[in-house]
């Protein structure tokens, strides 16, 4: 059965909530694809600041699993300096210290120029149910991955975080045809333990694609005009929805001119310089709401149940 995500834009436009009973990717599943059938452990490399201790019982047991994948220590250059698991990345403690990774975020149009959006499951730890762009996410410390060249190693990581959270089969985004424009610097609290602090590498595609979302991601998605998502930021802009900081700030500066030259790309092209963005000290949860399912505003419904 369906969950149907309804938007308050545009005469009751309809986007899609993630089918029950989908099971969730495993960290290393999409490694096993990529390195030919055979998993391959990773050593972690060791940095100078002494890392917290932090209770995770409470958390979803699959998201809780994911924390122990390996990301890519950076200085502000994009410079790799090491490599620690997800969890410390993202610890504000750890954050305050300047520890810092590299992340991306896809932007995926179809063939009528729509944006794929998606909101955040809320079994996720950073940043539950808020609306961001098609997929947000980091590539790990793995040789595929660390691959720097024209950022290969991050579209290969893109394409297997669009499997594992979308379900788009891999051969329909292969590497060659996620087009990377530049890189942004930002910093956000998500509550007082989890943030984000990252160097992020932005990708286009444009493309149809087959969607089959996993449920312990992304509790709904859809595709939106211009105007739609103009309508969906100034609803964030008074509180009645959530969106992720990064989104907030790429759509606020860069998104639309990009979005208004799709068949042009290439005249934005910089990957020589990393835009440093404001730091942003808020979660997305609007004001006032001590729920995440306190509010309606006509876009959301209560999770999919498992």
């Amino acid at each position: 059965m369906w969950r149907v995500l309804r938007w308050a834009l545009s005469g009751g436009r309809r986007g899609a909530a993630v089918p029950e009973g989908q099971r969730c990717h495993r960290p290393l599943a999409s490694y096993t694809i990529l390195c030919g059938g055979k998993a391959r452990a990773h050593s972690r490399t060791c940095t100078a600041i002494t890392m917290p201790e932090v209770d995770t019982d409470h958390l979803d047991e699959q998201q809780v699993q994911l924390l122990a994948e390996m990301c890519i220590l950076i200085d502000e250059n994009d410079n790799k300096i090491g490599a620690d698991t997800k969890k410390n990345c993202h610890l504000n403690e750890n954050i305050d210290k300047g520890l810092l990774h590299r992340a991306f975020s896809v932007f995926l149009f179809n063939t009528e120029n729509k944006l794929l959006l998606q909101q955040r499951s809320n079994a996720k730890i950073t940043f539950p149910d808020c609306f961001t762009n098609t997929c947000c996410s980091h590539p790990l410390s793995h040789p595929l991955e660390l691959e720097e060249n024209d950022a290969i190693g991050v579209r290969r990581a893109a394409q297997r975080r669009l499997k594992a959270e979308l379900g788009i089969p891999m051969e329909q985004v292969p590497p060659e045809e996620i087009s990377y424009l530049t890189r942004i610097h930002y910093k956000a609290k998500s509550d007082g333990i989890w943030g984000e602090h990252e160097i992020d590498y932005i990708l286009f595609v444009q493309k149809d694609v087959t969607l089959n979302p996993d449920p312990n991601e992304i509790q709904s998605y859809c595709y939106v005009t211009q105007k739609e998502l103009k309508q969906l930021l100034d609803k964030a802009s008074k509180n009645e929805v959530k969106i992720t900081p990064w989104f907030k700030l790429i759509a606020e500066t860069f998104l639309f001119k990009w979005w208004d030259n799709l068949s042009n790309l290439n005249k934005f092209v910089d990957h020589e310089k990393i835009h440093r963005m404001a730091e942003l000290t808020s979660a997305c949860i609007p004001a006032g709401v001590t729920s995440a399912w306190e509010f309606r505003c006509g876009y959301g419904h209560p999770p999919v149940e498992r």
